[in-house]
């Protein structure tokens, strides 16, 4: 034994009045508060322990020849590296490489199960535990007298487990075979997640090459879901245990998945989606508002010129693009790029033209190239839609991420557009105000036929950047060729939203909004009849609550009456992967009667608050210390790292 060090990390971010370990924690480590709450931050203890090793060992920070043993998986897959990735700390290269002490103990003895803890294989080798008071210094000796032994006894440390940092491009075959036990699927991810986030979230674990899999709407538009299938059912277990962590401020929900059910996404048959992708490219960026007329050579022109410039893989052989059964082309566009560092370079040009066209650029995926080109060319993609009845009102259409309770007055709200407005005219009428708009934050509202309603919807980055823009732009005119229309800007928050967007009715225990000086009067997007609501009169009923209530007299029968007003349709635009008018039309699945609809936000937007996770607390979580407890894993305070070097 050379030397012995060890290190307690405080938590980042705690109260000092405020307890951080678990009486479980406090009976199993002897840690006391007033050890942790004086402990170094997760990066000092890093540099700590580097400087020892540099100045003990002689190594350097790439070095292999330093070789660490754990007690399990845990310390390292499932505390150190996924609390470093989300604190953007990088780790030394050895770090990736280590021995399970549990593992190699059960291969070399040859034991029916894996140990359970350091106490099983004292027990089982005959050894007196250490008598040290300290809980982690005891486990360290503990460890090194069992390594001492396997040594002794002739076991050698020969295949160390690797902990893979990138996740590799790969290409799945429809005919090929996923085991059911290695695949999982993550709900509630943004809807601007790439592989590469959701590959970070589960950072410490060995996703499969190819093996993040976005899925996307019957509409093309990504869902907030993904498939992600590991290496093996150890992996994904552990992946599971990662349920209700957190990407930014949405915690993600962890299921497990069949092998079929992401075929069924990553699966592809396309013989042109194949041999672009054996290309091997790191990076592909999807491209989507292309002239339909647009050629390779423009594409790679596209990305050649400028400050940030960039070379596409292979020249016009890495640009594929999509197009529909009979050739014609979609606009859109998958390019290869052979670096990660091209990837920053090429998404930076992210609304520059080609010709008068702006491009957009999203990251993208093996699995929805394959995705996108099944789709494209499927023939019932183009199938004619299902005719939408004018007579009956419908329930606008509206996505995950805009349907919000919160009183924030971060949106506005613009009426008097002309019809033929696109984003682009709203971003010159807005001027310098656009630059406040958030990602993606652009959104149209078209009528049941599909055409322009001249009303949009626009995030802002704060509630002073929606002010300004209110008070500045209210009544102000939007040049459109030989037109002038005077357009009205209204400040409104995301509960005024949702009350305009569901006609006025509040979404479940929503309350309604407060009228402000350019809160957008009325509340709804629809036309004021001049009579009572024609739902009030369908022969469905009254749009209400649906309710039972005992009557013992007859009801005289209603008089049916034509609607008032056709149904809105409420479509973001553009929300990626794909615009509204896109090919992936396919037949809307029919609306249900009129009635009160209740459009809650999902459960990361209000109500109670998520569940913590050991994440959130620090990287050196205490979850290993005893893993046949059911809730071990949920464990939130800090612990040490223990390993033997």
């Amino acid at each position: 034994v050379v030397g012995l060090q060890q290190y307690l990390v405080k938590p980042r971010v705690a109260d000092v009045n405020e307890n951080v370990l678990s009486e479980q924690l406090v009976t199993e480590s002897a840690l006391t508060e007033d050890l942790v709450k004086n402990g170094v931050p997760l990066e000092t203890a890093i540099q700590q322990f580097e400087h020892y090793a540099r100045q003990t060992f002689h190594i350097g920070p790439s070095t292999h020849s330093l070789r660490f043993v754990t007690d399990g998986q845990l310390p390292l897959r499932q505390c150190l590296h996924p609390e470093t990735c989300s604190k953007n700390l990088e780790l030394p290269s050895y770090y990736s490489y280590f021995h399970d002490l549990r593992k190699e103990f059960r291969a070399f003895y040859s034991m029916p199960e894996e140990p359970q803890c350091i106490r099983d294989m004292i027990a089982y080798l005959g050894m007196t535990p250490d008598t040290e008071s300290e809980f982690y210094v005891k486990e360290i000796k503990d460890m090194v007298n069992i390594v001492q032994r396997l040594l002794a006894d002739g076991h050698k440390f020969e295949n160390p487990e690797a902990v893979n940092l990138r996740l590799e491009p790969g290409i799945c075959s429809k005919n090929e075979e996923v085991d059911n036990s290695c695949v999982v699927r993550a709900r509630g991810l943004p809807w601007q997640s790439s592989d590469q986030d959701i590959a970070k979230f589960f950072r410490g674990l060995n996703v499969a090459k190819g093996g993040v899999a976005l899925c996307l709407s019957p509409q093309g538009r990504r869902n907030g879901e993904a498939l992600v299938r590991f290496i093996n059912q150890e992996h994904r277990d552990m992946a599971l245990k990662r349920h209700k962590h957190h990407i930014g401020n949405r915690y993600i929900e962890v299921y497990k998945a069949s092998g079929e059910d992401f075929i069924n996404v990553a699966g592809g048959s396309n013989n042109e989606a194949q041999a672009f992708l054996s290309r091997g490219g790191q990076v592909i960026v999807r491209m989507r508002g292309l002239p339909y007329d647009c050629t390779a050579k423009q594409v790679l022109d596209f990305f050649e010129a400028g400050e940030n410039s960039c070379q596409v893989m292979d020249g016009e052989e890495g640009v594929l693009f999509v197009k529909k059964p009979d050739g014609r082309a979609t606009g859109d566009a998958f390019v290869l790029f052979n670096q990660e560092e091209d990837a920053g370079k090429a998404l930076s040009k992210h609304r520059e033209l080609i010709g008068s066209r702006y491009i957009e650029l999203f990251r993208s995926t093996t699995a929805e190239v394959q995705q996108v080109l099944n789709r494209s060319m499927d023939p019932k993609t183009y199938e004619p839609q299902m005719p939408l009845i004018a007579q009956v009102p419908q329930v606008p259409l509206l996505p995950q991420h805009i349907i919000t309770s919160g009183t924030r007055k971060d949106c506005i709200r613009l009426r008097g557009l002309p019809y033929e407005a696109q984003v682009e005219h709203i971003l010159d009428f807005l001027g310098d105000h656009a630059k406040n708009i958030v990602f993606q934050g652009v959104h149209m509202v078209y009528n049941a036929q599909g055409q322009p309603s001249g009303e949009a919807f626009i995030q802002m980055d704060s509630e002073q950047s929606a002010f300004q823009s209110a008070q500045q732009k209210h009544h102000r005119y939007m040049i459109f060729g030989k037109k002038q229309r005077y357009i009205e800007v209204f400040q409104c928050s995301g509960e005024d939203m949702n009350l305009v967007l569901t006609g006025g009715i509040p979404a479940g225990a929503v309350s309604p909004a407060k009228a402000a000086t350019l809160l957008s009067p009325g509340g709804t997007m629809l036309p004021p009849p001049h009579f009572a609501p024609a739902a009030a009169f369908s022969p469905f009923g009254p749009a209400g609550p649906a309710q039972l209530i005992p009557t013992t007299t007859l009801t005289p029968p209603r008089h049916t009456f034509a609607a008032a007003f056709p149904p809105i349709f409420y479509w973001p635009y553009p929300s990626p992967p794909v615009s509204p008018t896109s090919y992936y039309g396919g037949a809307l699945t029919p609306l249900p009667p009129p009635g009160a609809a209740a459009i809650q936000p999902p459960p990361h937007q209000h109500g109670a608050a998520p569940p913590p996770h050991h994440s959130a607390a620090t990287l050196w979580s205490i979850d290993y210390l005893n893993p046949s407890h059911p809730n071990t894993h949920n464990i939130t305070h800090p612990g040490v790292h223990s390993a033997a070097a």
